[in-house]
């Protein structure tokens, strides 16, 4: 499981050691690369952002609704380097006062402690205990920006930190650069079958879910079902989702600014025909697509 090696990643976002570590002594040497690579399945050793300076303004805000738990990640209590964390049953009134960490390019494209694939162009994060998925407002207590998660991965697991968040909720919480902020984290709990939207400038209710209920609008055009830095990497998901679903699905790739190279489906131009299609691709197996507005 990922969570399992974020030592590795916080201590690089901390700055305050460098690959030096794993060269103490032979046995030393050996333990820490076996962590540091995640026993062979991590090519990089430790975490860092992508290359270039990424933009993240563009990218839609979660649109939280009502999910089941996830079948992984989600037993009651698990153990990580023999300490015992429990998982909650419910995020209902959660809100807590923390640090923030992040992490990238080291876990981009590996499987989440619920099967998911980390995209670290999401908006996603990982949490010690809080029920996969849950999502979250996260607030910079120093800037004030916010931003909508949602939490689908373990950790971190290093110190007092709180949430470890994705590549591009760090940015746009503006922290990315200096790798930690103090962070304010707020659960945003659905009933089933009500779908909420929340502005990253407009405060939840942490302890209420008693947020106005919103109709559906017909603005959403696709689906998008990922965000890669790489083109074959979008390529490779196109291919998935066709021999999945054949000619039934209609699925694009389109760079986007900052070489970003997005994955798409739709367009639709009903509402029930989008929604029918976000049941589809996840019950297939794949990651839970974002509504977005699309113009060719």
């Amino acid at each position: 499981m990922r969570a399992f090696y974020y030592f590795f990643v916080v201590v690089f976002l901390s700055a305050c050691t460098s690959s030096k570590h794993i060269n103490q002594s032979s046995s030393k040497k050996e333990i820490d690369l076996d962590k540091a690579s995640g026993g062979g399945r991590y090519s990089i050793l430790q975490d860092h952002a992508p290359t270039g300076d990424i933009k993240v303004d563009h990218l839609p805000d979660l649109v939280p609704k009502w999910e089941p738990k996830s079948r992984g990640g989600n037993k009651s209590s698990y153990k990580v380097w023999g300490k015992t964390y429990r998982v909650m049953n419910s995020a209902n009134g959660y809100t807590a006062v923390g640090t923030a960490s992040w992490y990238g390019k080291k876990f981009h494209g590996h499987k989440t402690s619920n099967g998911e694939t980390y995209d670290m162009y999401a908006f996603s994060a990982a949490h010690k205990s809080l029920p996969l998925p849950t999502y979250l407002k996260v607030t910079n207590l120093d800037n004030k920006r916010s931003v909508i998660v949602r939490v689908n991965d373990r950790g971190p697991f290093h110190g007092d930190r709180l949430i470890d968040l994705s590549y591009a909720a760090a940015a746009r919480l503006d922290y990315h650069k200096k790798g930690l902020a103090r962070v304010k984290i707020e659960a945003i709990t659905p009933k089933k079958g009500e779908l909420y939207k929340a502005s990253r400038t407009t405060s939840v209710a942490a302890k209420s879910t008693s947020v106005k209920q919103t109709k559906p609008t017909s603005s959403f055009t696709h689906l998008q079902l990922g965000a890669f830095s790489s083109q074959a990497s979008a390529n490779s998901l196109k291919t998935r989702l066709i021999q999945e679903f054949d000619t039934q699905i209609k699925v694009s790739v389109k760079k986007q600014e900052g070489n970003l190279y997005k994955v798409l489906a739709g367009p639709y131009k009903k509402l029930s025909d989008l929604n029918e299609w976000v049941g589809k691709i996840q019950d297939a197996g794949f990651s839970q697509p974002i509504r977005v507005s699309f113009s060719p």
